[in-house]
């Protein structure tokens, strides 16, 4: 392992450590979320969902989908442009 590697190990082990004491400690929220407000919430973290898989699909599929079509107008382009010789020294 190399000291990159040990720190950043260390980092997460720290954070997670944190994370964990956070959330044992924290005290009940005497609060009540209404069915319309909880929808909302629910129908806000699906279109949040639904972004961030729109986003990779713009980043990622796109551009491969691109370059795809320009290999397979190059492989036609090539096929089309190889002349076809007919042998005609053959007598039937």
């Amino acid at each position: 392992m190399t000291k990159g590697q040990t720190v950043m190990g260390r980092r997460a082990l720290h954070l997670f450590a944190v994370l964990a004491v956070t959330s044992v400690l924290a005290l009940p929220a005497a609060a009540y979320v209404g069915p319309g407000a909880g929808l909302t919430a629910i129908g806000s973290f699906l279109v949040l969902i639904g972004t961030i898989a729109l986003m990779i699909v713009g980043f990622i599929w796109y551009p491969v989908k691109r370059m795809l079509r320009s290999r397979k107008a190059m492989k036609s382009d090539s096929a089309a442009a190889t002349p076809v010789v007919k042998d005609d020294s053959t007598t039937e």
